[in-house]
């Protein structure tokens, strides 16, 4: 069963899956009614448990869905089923938008063996391929999270970064959220961006039909990056940057580390400076 990558297709999940963990990472915006769990139990991959992008998170802060401590994290994906030497494949119900965020978590916590779902539950249902309902009922397993700080970025550090111009920055917010001209969904944060970074608004790199372009096209969008020297993505609280990250990793980028506050606390952080405009 051995996959190299990031990515895995339908056709590869279904000759595999009952070797793999499945983890649906169905996630909205703050302003979207639908409730991933419902649709969870309404209808899933075969298997598949659900991870919870609100709930795996830190306690202790007011910002959403920052990354928890490793005790918690490992806890949780045991809770959830998932061993340390499993394989673990996630996705969604957008195609590809949440899940990518869940493949960084694992990868923040030292789990290599995971991949996301390119097209996600969308290409999997189009194709006709089985489905459960319900609610998951998984065995507990014992999963040891290693911390790998060196693809999370905190405030201090890009406080850091943004003074010392070392790392590029890549902003995968909408246009308009980016330059300022658009509200941010969220209250008391600034529009605006982090001095130096550029925008790639993260649907650049995903295709009409849910699944990431290919590389020759990924190439294309990351043409203004030096792939060889450092990238921080980043984007409105650390869920479409990690699809950027995704991306890059997929066409040879290494040294990529994600925000996890994002705008949502650079936004709101009076020390943080802002550029408005494009």
């Amino acid at each position: 069963m051995t996959q190299t990558g990031n990515l895995v297709s339908t056709d590869w999940l279904a000759a595999h899956l009952d070797r793999v963990r499945g983890l649906d990472a169905n996630w909205y915006m703050p302003d979207d009614p639908r409730d991933p769990q419902a649709e969870f139990r309404a209808a899933h991959i075969p298997g598949a448990v659900f991870f919870d992008i609100d709930a795996i998170a830190d306690p202790d802060t007011d910002l959403p869905h920052m990354l928890p401590s490793a005790a918690q994290f490992g806890e949780q994906l045991g809770t959830l089923g998932i061993g340390t030497g499993d394989t673990v494949v996630v996705y969604d119900n957008s195609g590809l938008f949440s899940a990518p965020r869940a493949w960084w978590m694992l990868k923040a916590m030292g789990h290599d063996q995971v991949f996301v779902l390119d097209g996600g539950f969308p290409k999997w249902r189009r194709e006709g391929r089985a489905i459960e309902s319900g609610a998951a009922a998984p065995t507990p397993h014992a999963f040891t999270a290693t911390p790998r700080p060196g693809i999370v970025r905190d405030f201090a550090a890009m406080l850091e970064t943004v003074a010392s111009r070392t790392a590029q920055l890549v902003d995968a917010r909408s246009a308009g959220r980016f330059t300022g001209a658009e509200a941010e969904p969220r209250a008391g944060v600034r529009g605006g961006h982090m001095p130096g970074a550029v925008n790639l608004p993260w649907r650049s790199v995903v295709t009409a039909d849910g699944t990431l372009k290919s590389p020759a096209d990924l190439r294309a969008v990351f043409a203004a990056l030096d792939l060889d020297a450092p990238i921080v993505t980043t984007c409105g609280s650390g869920i479409s940057a990690a699809i950027l990250m995704l991306g890059l990793h997929e066409i040879g980028a290494r040294h990529v580390a994600l925000y996890d506050g994002s705008w949502t606390e650079w936004g709101a952080r009076p020390e943080a400076p802002v550029v408005q405009g494009s």
